[in-house]
């Protein structure tokens, strides 16, 4: 597949592992006041791989949360803009500081309104860190284009990755393999947003007959999906005959109009350039071997 990877630059961009936020109760779609684990801080039993439904929580964020604290001029965007313009999924990250220094991991997406970027790491780096650790992310894919695909944007996606995707060309058309499928009706969270370069679009999931219908109850974080009818080449629109392909990238949730993120790595206005497939491995940890996907 021809891109202009040769043509893209390469950036260190730094962030610190954040620690868990909290709001005290939330108020679940349904009326419920709930207090239970949200964003923020080291994951140590949810992973890429892992359920994105059924954890008591809300928002869970795979893995590491890091967010860019430092405080620049006033007359410039603050730095972690950058961290999460730039960052894409695939990137190589590395721990700064502390007792993991050193060790590897991945970037797995990005979760707007909190502006984390969420890193992957083995069991036994996940151990060794703490709240306050550096790591440092060589920043590659933004600007990414494929060349003999001109109607599909591409954003958010390392380019070497792309090799190990489930992802290949028939006709002329970009086909993406992916475990689920799902309509534009469900999408809450995210929806007008001016840019899809960062954050991502979450699959509200408290219509049990939707939910059934196109089978997402038993979505995973890292599953790439396909959302129909939505364009997102300069921000999120509804469009009918439009796709958009993304990676989940945080949990569910409780609150009216949000529920498992999705940061979008492939959009079309039509869906003669860009098509999909279903394919039960389309997940991140899967096709980059993070780990061996439980049953």
């Amino acid at each position: 597949m021809r891109t202009n990877s040769d043509r893209l630059v390469m950036l260190s961009v730094m962030g610190e592992i954040t620690h868990p936020a909290m709001r005290g109760y939330r108020i679940s779609h349904d009326g419920q006041p709930l207090v239970l684990p949200g964003v923020g801080g080291i994951t140590y039993n949810v992973r890429v791989g892992d359920p994105a439904v059924g954890w008591a929580a809300d928002h869970v964020e795979p893995g590491v949360s890091i967010r860019n604290l430092a405080k620049d001029r006033e007359d410039l965007p603050p730095p972690n803009h950058g961290l999460n313009f730039l960052a894409c999924v695939g990137n190589e990250a590395t721990v700064l500081t502390g007792d993991a220094k050193g060790a590897k991991g991945v970037v797995t997406g990005k979760h707007g309104g909190i502006e984390h970027v969420l890193v992957d790491f083995p069991p036994e780096t996940l151990e060794k860190l703490q709240i306050g650790d550096k790591v440092g992310i060589k920043a590659f894919g933004t600007g990414l284009s494929l060349l003999d695909h001109p109607a599909v944007r591409v954003m958010n996606l390392d380019p070497r990755i792309l090799p190990r995707m489930p992802v290949r060309e028939e006709k002329g058309a970009l086909v993406v393999g992916v475990t689920h499928v799902v309509p534009a009706a469900l999408m809450g969270s995210g929806l007008g947003a001016d840019t899809c370069y960062r954050g991502d679009y979450d699959i509200q999931l408290f219509d049990e007959k939707t939910v059934e219908e196109y089978g997402l109850s038993d979505l995973r974080l890292g599953d790439l999906v396909a959302i129909l009818d939505t364009e997102h080449a300069y921000g999120r629109v509804y469009k009918t005959g439009a796709i958009s392909i993304g990676i989940v990238v945080h949990s569910d949730c409780v609150v009216s109009g949000h529920g498992p993120g999705v940061t979008t790595l492939f959009t079309s206005s039509t869906g003669k350039a860009l098509r999909y497939e279903i394919a039960p491995g389309a997940n991140l940890a899967q096709f980059l071997g993070l780990r061996i996907m439980p049953d």
